[in-house]
C-alpha cells in the first residue's frame, strides 16, 4: 500500500531534512565517540559508531516517509535493511574519503566535520537513487 507521493520539492525538502537530521547524529555520535575512545584507532571508532546510528535514522525515516514502505516483520525489514546497507557501501566509501581526506590535510575538526558534510551530502544524492531503484522498487 503507498500513500500519494509528494511533489518533487516536498519530497526533496523531507529527504534533505532527514538527510541532516542523520548527519546531526552521525556527527554527534562521533564526538561522543571521540571522547570515549580517545586512543589508536579513535577516528575509525568514531566513524563506525555515527555512521551505524545515521544509517538506522535514515533507514526508518526513508523508509516510512520517503518511499511509503508499509511492509512489517523480521523478514521484511531484514531483507530491505540488507539492501539499504548494502547500497549505503558505496556512499559510505564516499562519505568516508572525504572526512578522512579533509582530516589528513588539515587535521582539525572543523575540516575534518566539513569534509564529512559535503561527502554525506553527495552520498546521499547517490544512495536516494540506488535506494529508489533496487530496495524500495515495489513501493515506487
Amino acid at each position: 500500500m503507498s500513500a500519494t507521493p509528494l511533489p518533487l520539492p516536498a519530497l526533496f525538502l523531507r529527504y534533505g531534512t532527514f538527510a541532516a537530521l542523520a548527519t546531526l547524529a552521525n556527527l554527534g555520535v562521533q564526538r561522543l565517540a571521540l571522547v570515549l575512545w580517545p586512543g589508536p584507532g579513535a577516528l575509525l571508532v568514531a566513524l563506525i559508531a555515527g555512521t551505524g546510528i545515521g544509517l538506522v535514522i535514515k533507514y526508518l525515516l526513508d523508509k516510512r516517509w520517503i518511499f511509503y514502505d508499509r511492509e512489517t516483520g523480521a523478514r521484511a525489514h531484514g531483507r530491505k535493511f540488507g539492501l539499504y546497507t548494502a547500497m549505503g557501501l558505496i556512499t559510505t566509501a564516499i562519505f568516508w574519503s572525504m572526512e578522512v581526506g579533509a582530516w589528513a590535510l588539515w587535521h582539525s575538526t572543523a575540516a575534518r566535520e566539513a569534509g564529512a558534510i559535503l561527502g554525506l551530502a553527495i552520498g546521499y544524492v547517490i544512495k536516494f537513487q540506488l535506494d529508489r531503484r533496487y530496495v524500495f522498487r515495489s513501493n515506487q
